[in-house]
């Protein structure tokens, strides 16, 4: 009976110091190597993407945002601010319901099928808004130069890049808003249209958070 007790405790005090070396190796050193790499070979991106303008943070390279002018009273929502860039529309965005002592945005899609009526006249609504919006004096914008990024919200809601036709027939529009020369906003979009990763992956997109910091940059010197 001693030597079943004895033989049971060693094989405790085994399974625990197996544990805590698991625990030690797995749960402390494994991680703090792995974030000392991730900090040393790619700062950047181990701190989140950050991009910074006048010396702070004013967003992520990662997710979108939106650029609008402050909601009036009796607004349902907000309207753009049409000086800036626009990028997707975010129609899957919820606010967080449970915990209400933060307010949060949750991402996500809109859930609807391609033929939802309701769906199909969110579309119809941000085609028309994109034509009325980005339509300038001499510079009229078609519905066929409206592409599919324009009027549909991303799977996750926060896609932050936008496609160049969309960048492009935005141009007007801003370089008027700001007083630039179109030339000038056109060749911004021009230097911050990134191609497909690797040559083969994805599609051709503008980041517009980068785009915008560099609109500002710009501004300030016209």
């Amino acid at each position: 009976m001693n030597n079943s007790v004895t033989h049971a405790a060693r094989l405790l005090g085994a399974g625990l110091r197996a544990l805590l070396v698991l625990t030690l190796v797995t749960g402390v050193l494994y991680p703090l190597a792995v974030t000392g790499v991730a900090h040393t070979l790619f700062p950047g991106r181990a701190n989140g993407s950050e991009l910074r303008t006048d010396g702070r943070v004013v967003g992520s390279s990662l997710i979108g945002q939106r650029y609008d002018l402050p909601q009036q009273k009796g607004q349902q929502s907000p309207g753009p601010d049409l000086r800036w860039f626009q990028g997707r529309p975010a129609a899957g965005l919820g606010v967080n319901t449970i915990n209400t002592r933060y307010s949060l945005l949750l991402s996500g899609a809109t859930n609807l099928a391609a033929d939802n009526e309701v769906l199909v006249r969110q579309v119809e609504d941000a085609k028309a808004a994109v034509i009325k919006d980005n339509s300038v004096p001499g510079h009229p914008v078609r519905a066929s130069e409206v592409p599919a990024d324009a009027v549909t919200s991303s799977g996750s809601g926060l896609d932050p890049d936008i496609s160049p036709q969309y960048a492009r027939i935005q141009v007007h529009r801003v370089a008027a808003r700001n007083g630039l020369p179109v030339t000038r906003v056109a060749k911004l979009v021009a230097d911050h249209t990134e191609g497909r990763t690797l040559g083969f992956m994805g599609e051709p997109r503008v980041n517009v958070l980068e785009l915008n910091i560099a609109l500002k940059a710009l501004a300030a010197k016209h």
